[in-house]
């Protein structure tokens, strides 16, 4: 037998030890058609990351209402305008970064730990350039209060912008539970800025700002128990 004719049988045994047998194909076909539905695409990211943005939006001036527009009410029009601008740009890029983390495929510019990183530092930036009051007065009972009530209204941002991406799937849930973390947080953090009117430069910095991280924190620690309870109950 030539080489040529042993290379050829060799070829046809591989093919026939990897190739499925083609009565095998249809049956697992037959059986899975019947269960095939059409699928709605999902809008772009523009799209759903402004449903977000409204979402938080809505939370935090619905927080401000039932607490008082008091912080609003005592900054000043250079205040307003670049507090609140920044917060709405932080929002949107947040809510594009939750999406891509729950769209598989989407074009991803940041991570979410470097979109909550780049976040924290936009809010302390603003917080020292506009707020240059540096008594402290009950620091931590005031300060901790604040903190509380940022983290109380992040979470049903939180959640409310997980239910608005039910259809989505995260590959990695912990870094997707961290972007929705980041996003309630800074819903958090615009109600606050609605809402107190303590101005005290270490207040905003410290406490305000908190909400962020925090928030973050705790999204991600909610998507890893999810996951680990998953995969424990698969086994």
């Amino acid at each position: 037998m030539k080489d040529e004719e042993i290379d050829d049988v060799l070829t046809r045994a591989a093919r026939s030890a990897h190739d499925p047998n083609p009565e095998t194909l249809r049956r697992v076909a037959d059986s899975i058609r019947p269960s095939l539905r059409p699928v709605r695409p999902l809008p772009p990211t523009w799209i759903i990351a402004s449903g977000l943005l409204l979402v938080c939006s809505v939370v935090s001036m619905a927080g401000a209402a039932h607490a008082g527009f008091f912080g609003f009410e005592k900054m000043d029009l250079l205040e307003r305008s670049l507090v609140f601008s920044v917060l709405a740009v932080l929002l949107w890029v947040s809510g594009a970064a939750f999406v891509h983390e729950m769209i598989p495929g989407r074009r991803r510019r940041l991570s979410a730990g470097a979109l909550l990183a780049l976040s924290s530092a936009v809010l302390l930036g603003v917080f020292a350039f506009l707020f240059r009051d540096y008594h402290v007065d009950h620091f931590v009972p005031v300060g901790l209060a604040c903190l509380l009530t940022g983290l109380l209204y992040a979470v049903p941002a939180a959640l409310l912008s997980w239910l608005l991406l039910w259809r989505g799937f995260a590959l990695n849930p912990v870094s997707a539970g961290l972007a929705a973390g980041a996003l309630g947080g800074l819903a958090g953090v615009a109600m606050l800025e609605l809402h107190c009117p303590n101005f005290e430069a270490a207040h905003l910095l410290v406490w305000h700002t908190a909400v962020v991280p925090l928030s973050a924190a705790l999204g991600a620690l909610v998507a890893w128990i999810l996951r680990f309870r998953r995969a424990s109950g698969s086994r």
